[in-house]
């Protein structure tokens, strides 16, 4: 039972929720911070995204991610995104070609002691381009950095087991096995796409002709064409990967003890939009029956619902696709307009703090005792290696084959429309 009121809910809807604050210098975890001390206005959303995320992390919910903006230029991967994906709650993400392209930068070998500068949001940009130097709103790097990524890239890309076809997400797993060897060559940090690698986390990216990575594919497949280069194989199978990601969200409908799915999603556009269309892609499109969306929604956008968006559009919408679960969402969902990087290491820093109140816990009185007088704490105790779901695609996608087999007579039946023809 959910002891929190969303935005959606009526003031009658219910008994009243009366306004309780509590001190700042009171509270004695960022827990007590987020429940009482932002009773209203946007720290009340903030308020509702946290006690969201609270309820889906420890009722074991795995979660979807979709991040969309220039999250790995920044190093926001390393303040909170990569700590998220080590506590084993997320299932898959999405994201854009652009972060997984910059995810490399770190781990050159001409800038490994660091590439990202600073530099003011109201810059001289031209000043800035007669430097070679190369802005991302406060953000800034040499233009060599691009250079090297790009040669790294290619270098990478004509290597022989990248000639195939492959998923997506397949590419992105092998990318982040070169990105790994880069970095640990280096000495530097873990990036993004290694991370994901080594806890197979697949990595999607709904437009993947709109970033650098797939830019340096295009040079080889033109030196090939133009005959500078023998052969190059590599090919993207957009199929198989929009396939692959039904498959995972029926593995969490169907399969996954919970029966249910969340999602984060920060930010809008593509990455946002393909973490959502599993649902209709599985009930709409594929026909099976029993198909639900996402029970828990969160999102963090500075699109205003008023503009008419993708990025803007609310859960409450989503419903209406079938997206999100009609039966949960006024319990379960919630949007902030807001700018990501500012709350969520915030966000962060709490869930994981509870994790390791219960983890404290559990070594004190034993996980048996814990789990029964804090069951939450089951959820969020989960193994760190998560779920591994790119390891358990070939099992996954045949389930769901079989599904499509089985729901023959009613595919056949889609295929027929009265087509207009024009003599």
């Amino acid at each position: 039972m959910f002891k929190f009121m969303s935005q959606h809910q009526h003031e009658c809807a219910g008994p009243r929720r009366y306004v309780k604050t509590r001190r700042v210098d009171e509270c004695r975890t960022m827990d007590e911070l987020f429940l009482h001390c932002l009773p209203a206005f946007g720290g009340a959303y903030l308020r509702r995204i946290y006690q969201i995320l609270d309820t889906a992390i420890g009722m074991g919910c795995p979660l979807t991610l979709a991040v969309s903006g220039p999250v790995t230029v920044s190093g926001q991967q390393h303040t909170w995104l990569i700590p998220l994906l080590e506590t084993g709650w997320v299932a898959y993400l999405s994201t854009t070609d652009a972060v997984c392209y910059h995810d490399g930068h770190r781990s050159l070998d001409a800038y490994k002691s660091g590439p990202i500068h600073e530099v003011p949001i109201y810059s001289d940009d031209g000043a800035l381009r007669e430097q070679g130097t190369i802005r991302v709103t406060d953000m800034a790097f040499d233009e060599g950095v691009l250079l090297d990524q790009d040669r790294f890239l290619s270098a990478v890309l004509a290597r022989a087991e990248f000639q195939r076809k492959m998923t997506g997400t397949e590419l992105r797993y092998l990318l982040g096995k070169y990105y790994a060897a880069q970095e640990e060559q280096n000495g530097v940090e873990a990036g993004l796409l290694s991370t994901c690698f080594r806890h197979a986390v697949p990595v999607f990216v709904g437009a993947p002709g709109d970033g650098s990575v797939f830019l340096n594919s295009m040079k080889l497949w033109a030196m090939h064409q133009a005959g500078l280069i023998p052969a190059y194989g590599f090919d993207l199978d957009l199929h198989a990967e929009v396939f692959e990601a039904c498959a995972y969200h029926r593995w969490g409908l169907f399969e996954h003890p919970v029966h249910a799915l969340g999602t984060v999603i920060l930010g809008g556009g593509v990455p946002k939009n393909y973490n959502l269309q599993p649902e209709p892609a599985l009930g709409q499109v594929l026909g099976l029956p029993n198909v639900r969306g996402y029970q828990f929604d969160v999102q963090i956008v500075t699109a205003p619902v008023t503009d008419g968006s993708l990025s803007s559009c609310p859960p409450a919408e989503a419903v209406t696709w079938g997206k999100v679960d009609k039966d949960t969402y006024l319990q379960t969902t919630e949007s902030m307009q807001s700018d990501y990087s500012v709350v969520m290491p915030f966000l962060m820093k709490a869930l994981f703090d509870n994790r390791a109140r219960y983890q404290e816990l559990a070594e004190k009185e034993g996980e048996e005792s814990l789990f029964a007088r804090e069951p939450k704490a089951r959820g969020y105790l989960r193994p760190r290696e998560g779920y591994r779901l790119f390891e358990q695609r070939a099992r996954l996608n045949a389930r769901l084959t079989e599904d499509v087999r089985n729901n023959r007579d009613w595919l056949l039946e889609s295929l027929s429309y009265p087509l207009a023809v024009k003599a």
